[in-house]
């Protein structure tokens, strides 16, 4: 198939996901129907005439999602971008400054606010131009890889050129679909693997907040397994494996780790070993068989392995990790076989107290 062909093909898929929305169908949490409400918020305060004068409150607010009604875990790393405001606001004046070039003022915006990676940065560039800049993070870059429209770049090409390049593709996919950036960026989830735990030709519930309506048991056991990634993420520091590990970043992007793009679906967490050639693939078991789950550590391992090269990590070993939250024969005979991938269990645990010991009685 040519890259023509494949290109057809994703747009009809995209454009069976649209025709959902549409209908209403799809957006549960309302991510498209909040767009106007988010713009009509955050456009004039990413807007060049303010900027000089960009507050701590109205910048930290974007990176939560109940206020930017589309994308979390912004925060965790995104607050260091605040610590210094006045670097911040000339980062950001870089940024959006239209009378230069993106391939320019992409990567010296970056460059000059540590803490500004391209997730964040380009949310804001969506917000701030809505016609004009799309959104690169790890969820478009994962399946635009799973469906080979990721594109090539030439050697020194940097990342302002790369994002140059990333946006004039879904600059057309735009056009060629009708809609608008910010649905495009909605509708990653339907392109990725079934066997990944997200159905295909539907929200994910990473995208729009919420599981799928049609298994309680699912809501519960996914809503369980989102915060418990949340949790490894903020937490990281704390848990034994920060001993050996630590998750994958990248100068640009300190949570590169995080939904790790490959061809074959994102990783939940990429970790790299502090002292040896190591990559390790963190993958949490959500609501799925345990050969699903031991199937898919092993094509994200091989995903992994196809991007040493890109990461310049040649001569890196690559090993797994599962954790839920419990174990059984099955997995254990299972996992017997591929010694190259472990597994942990974790636990969840809250007491109740008597009122009068609650206020200390």
């Amino acid at each position: 198939m040519s890259n023509e062909e494949r290109y057809r093909a994703v747009l009809g898929d995209l454009r069976a996901v649209l025709a959902r929305l549409k209908l209403g169908q799809g957006d549960p949490e309302g991510i498209i129907a909040s767009r106007d409400q988010v713009f009509a918020k955050y456009k004039p305060i990413f807007s060049s005439d303010h900027i000089a004068n960009l507050s701590r409150d109205e910048f930290t607010s974007f990176l939560y999602q109940e206020n930017n009604c589309h994308w979390s875990g912004l925060y965790r790393k995104g607050l260091q971008a605040a610590s210094n405001l006045d670097v911040l606001r000339k980062g950001l004046s870089v940024l959006l400054d239209e009378g230069r070039p993106i391939s320019a003022r992409f990567p010296e915006a970056l460059d000059m606010v540590k803490g500004l990676g391209p997730a964040i940065a380009t949310g804001i560039l969506t917000v701030a131009y809505p016609e004009v800049y799309g959104v690169w993070n790890n969820t478009s870059e994962s399946a635009l890889r799973q469906v080979g429209l990721w594109p090539n770049f030439e050697y020194g090409e940097g990342l302002g050129g790369r994002y140059a390049k990333v946006n004039d593709l879904l600059t057309r996919m735009k056009m060629d679909l009708g809609t608008d950036f910010w649905t495009l960026d909605t509708m990653w989830w339907s392109l990725l693997e079934k066997e990944s735990g997200r159905s295909t030709g539907e929200l994910a519930p990473e995208a729009s907040g919420a599981a799928s309506p049609k298994d309680s048991d699912a809501k519960e056991g996914f809503a369980l397994e989102r915060q418990l990634e949340e949790f490894l993420l903020e937490n990281w520091d704390h848990t034994p494996l920060a001993g050996e590990w630590a998750i994958y970043h990248t100068e640009h992007e300190p949570e590169a780790g995080n939904q790790f793009p490959t061809a074959v679906g994102p990783v939940d967490i990429l970790a790299v070993h502090k002292k040896q050639l190591r990559l390790l693939v963190v993958e949490l078991k959500r609501n799925q068989s345990t050969d699903q789950t031991v199937g898919q550590v092993l094509r994200y391992i091989g995903g992994v392995k196809e991007r040493l090269k890109d990461l310049g990590m040649e001569g890196h070993s690559i090993e797994g990790l599962i954790i839920a939250h419990n174990a059984d024969k099955k997995t254990a005979y299972a996992l017997s076989t591929v010694p190259h991938v472990k597994m942990m269990t974790y636990e969840v645990e809250f007491r109740l107290k008597n009122f009068d010991q609650a206020l200390g009685a």
